[in-house]
């Protein structure tokens, strides 16, 4: 794995939703860095992307509630544990659990294993409710999928919270789990 600064080179072999992710970002003046990898579906391979990227890789997590009228995307780091009970109290949602992978793709446009906060640029509704963990928020950079798995991308949490949240009309709740 090779970190590159900025877009690739070429968009040959590139889905349209991570050029539009580059497009963006790029658009925003958010500086980042790419590492090119296989899926990451393991956490053996996110691992190593984190050591590569020096940022920590996020657990994201696309949740709603029982009705499945309220949807959530969690940013958490990839090391800490995930209790349902823990998140549920601090939000005032109960019952929450996974939401569908036909739910993901219609709010973020991203299929299951590429859930990424950079999906937001895709929920024009905002139906999504961003929440991230206070230890996400402290680092000073973070890293994430650009909505395809194949790719992560290193970003400051400063741009992220300044630059790319106001430009696609999110907000986020900060969470302690």
């Amino acid at each position: 794995m090779i970190l590159e600064k900025g877009r690739p080179d070429s968009n040959v072999g590139r889905e349209e939703k991570e050029i539009r992710v580059y497009d963006l970002l790029d658009s925003l003046g958010v500086e980042y860095e790419r590492i090119d990898h296989e899926a990451a579906m393991t956490m053996e391979i996110c691992e190593e992307i984190d050591k590569t990227l020096g940022a920590l890789i996020c657990k994201n997590l696309f949740l709603c509630n029982r009705q499945q009228t309220d949807f959530y995307l969690l940013m958490m780091p990839g090391d800490k544990p995930f209790k349902t009970k823990d998140l549920s109290s601090q939000i005032g949602s109960s019952r929450l659990s996974f939401a569908t992978p036909e739910n993901m793709e219609k709010f973020l446009n991203i299929t299951p294993g590429a859930v990424s906060v950079m999906g937001l640029m895709n929920d024009h509704g905002r139906d999504v409710r961003l929440i991230i963990d206070e230890d996400v928020l402290a680092g000073e950079y973070f890293g994430c999928h650009p909505c395809v798995n194949t790719s992560s991308l290193k970003i400051s949490t400063a741009d992220l919270i300044e630059k790319f949240l106001p430009a696609v009309k999110h907000e986020y709740s900060t969470v302690k789990l």
